[in-house]
């Protein structure tokens, strides 16, 4: 046995036009979700938290708030797409093309579209996607390019980022005096 190194996710080199990444996590979005992110956010529009108000709209119900409905597709991207990345360069095109409401459960897929060297850092590349969001019947919810920086294979940025254990990892699951601490 010995070290299996986990998922470190893709690197500019990875990266081919055409390519499509169906991101594996599906996401229930719930009126907690909603509620807290439009606070916490601070748009006050009633439509996103105020069961009357939102009843009296051609919905009949609040809406999720558009932009917590693009978070949940940037994030369900990231261990496909920028993982390995460290700067967006922007989104564009972004289309909110179908409604969500709590209770929905949204999957997103992106397509590469384009990619490129870095002329200024040689350690990274940049490329574009389309990532869409889907809700549980399939319906397109929302749509956008974004554009990131992201590491080439070998970049000295990565090196060493995992510490090293002050005590080496063993099968010995120790003698259970309770020392180890912590719940599973």
């Amino acid at each position: 046995m010995g070290l299996k190194q986990g998922w470190t996710g893709r690197f500019f080199e990875d990266f081919e036009i055409g390519d499509v990444y169906q991101h594996p996590l599906g996401r229930t979005v719930t009126e907690t979700d909603n509620t807290w992110f439009t606070l916490l956010t601070m748009n006050t529009n009633e439509m996103h938290f105020n069961a009357e108000y939102a009843a009296r709209s051609e919905f009949g119900k609040p809406l999720v708030v558009s932009t917590l409905t693009v978070a949940i597709a940037v994030g369900q991207s990231v261990t496909d797409l920028t993982q390995n990345a460290f700067a967006n360069l922007g989104w564009d095109e972004i289309r909110m093309s179908h409604p969500v409401f709590a209770g929905d459960t949204l999957y997103s897929e992106s397509i590469v579209l384009a990619k490129r060297e870095s002329a200024s850092r040689p350690h990274a590349g940049i490329v574009t996607v389309r990532t869409r969001a889907l809700n549980q019947h399939g319906d397109e919810v929302c749509s956008f390019k974004r554009t990131f920086y992201v590491y080439r294979r070998g970049a000295e940025q990565l090196e060493n980022l995992f510490p090293v254990g002050k005590a080496p990892l063993t099968l010995d699951r120790g003698n259970g005096d309770g020392d180890g601490g912590g719940a599973a």
